[in-house]
């Protein structure tokens, strides 16, 4: 278990010693974060990482979930993309099952708390069960343009919080109750991210079938439409008239059809280039992201994701520089134009850029430094708990 001493050598000058002198106000307060699942990325990474940060701050701090049957599942799913805007069928019969199965879990869960911060929409609806203390509903989603019904529907439950909090000024939803801004943050010490010899990089990523005898274009992200892998395979070979490059996509694939086409369009263009690599990800497999971005020469980032991804700030952790869609409000805030890398529009510009730092080596160094220092004042998990414990004061007063 980590601890918040352990951060003083990668973290900025005075943020664990503020980290300290705000948590010794907490001293007797009981803090409660409830989310959908302790596994996978986003909130639960996020809380893997923190909790135990906490506790050796000693900041009494629990961590409950919330669950039920695939259906439940299925309509938080569906509920989230549509708060994010897309067009989801949501039956009433649906709806009230995914609500009866939270109020089942408000039956069974420890709720009693200072603080309670409820992250996302599976367990949302469990501020029915709410009896003391301040409820914050920690919302991780683009909620700026939701689905006209599932908002009816749904903002009865926020609305029933003390506070919403964001991660970026206009991801908040529409509501009367106070909202705060807190951006997430990447543990430098977690398997992902942590600093790895020469030697485990090179066995990964032979492994993983990724040669290192030419620059590597790197991509880690979902194999699906949402990445736009047409473009970026398009963007590669643009490139490769000019450079002698390869393109490894890494990453996870998605069930349905949006797998199988996103892997069909994969396999015909690998079958073509064997310099375009595709690498099928599990989950959790952190120390071989790592060790992709650390092998990468320039990391792209051209998802269209939900939320706010951090694969960019990963990257720029290990000193390299990105290059990501402008259209995402998420890279707007991490990548620093001409500073940290550069936010492109199309396929041509992609491939500029990219040819740019080919051309011009000595520029990549250069932004993976100004990347890394970028990351560490602003994204690093030191300033994410120094933004929580304010809060917690803030509210607990």
């Amino acid at each position: 278990m980590l601890k918040i001493e352990e951060y003083r050598e990668v973290a900025p000058p005075g943020a664990v010693d503020m980290a300290l002198r705000l948590a010794e106000r907490l001293r007797g307060r009981r803090f409660l974060h409830v989310s959908g699942g302790r596994l996978g990325t986003g909130p639960a990474e996020i809380l893997r990482a923190a909790l135990p940060i906490l506790t050796d701050m000693g900041v009494e701090t629990g961590w409950e979930i919330t669950g039920g049957d695939p259906s439940y599942y299925a309509t938080a799913r569906a509920l989230s993309a549509a708060l994010e805007g897309a067009e989801r069928t949501l039956r009433p019969e649906a709806l009230a099952h995914w609500v009866e199965m939270n109020r089942l879990s408000g039956r069974k869960l420890t709720l009693d708390a200072d603080l309670v911060l409820v992250h996302d929409v599976p367990p949302a609806s469990l501020v029915e069960a709410r009896k003391a203390g301040r409820w914050v509903w920690r919302c991780h989603l683009d909620c700026s343009r939701p689905e006209h019904r599932a908002w009816l529907f749904f903002r009865e439950f926020v609305e029933r919080y003390d506070a919403v909090v964001v991660s970026l000024p206009g991801y908040g939803p529409g509501v009367a109750i106070p909202q705060y801004v807190i951006q997430p943050s990447i543990d430098p010490l977690s398997d992902k991210n942590r600093g790895l010899p020469a030697s485990e990089i090179a066995t990964i990523l032979h492994g993983l079938g990724v040669a290192r005898d030419k620059p590597l274009l790197v991509q880690v992200g979902a194999l699906a439409r949402s990445a736009d892998l047409t473009g970026l395979v398009n963007s590669y070979r643009l490139v490769k008239r000019h450079h002698d490059v390869r393109l490894v996509l890494a990453g996870t694939t998605r069930g349905g059809p949006d797998r199988a086409e996103a892997r069909a369009s994969l396999e015909e263009a690998t079958a073509r280039d064997p310099d375009i690599v595709v690498v099928e990800l599990p989950p959790e497999a952190h120390r071989q992201i790592n060790a992709l971005q650390r092998a990468a020469t320039i990391v792209l980032q051209t998802e269209e994701s939900e939320g706010f991804e951090l694969g960019a700030a990963e990257a720029m952790w290990k000193g390299k520089p990105v290059i990501g869609r402008a259209t995402t409000e998420a890279l707007r805030q991490l990548i620093i134009p001409d500073v940290t890398g550069y936010l492109v529009r199309s396929v041509e510009g992609a491939a500029f850029r990219m040819r740019q730092l080919l051309n011009n080596p000595e520029l990549i160094p250069r932004m993976g430094a100004a990347g890394r220092e970028h990351v560490r004042r602003a994204f690093l998990i030191t300033r994410h708990l120094v933004d929580y414990l304010a809060l917690m004061i803030h509210l607990g007063r």
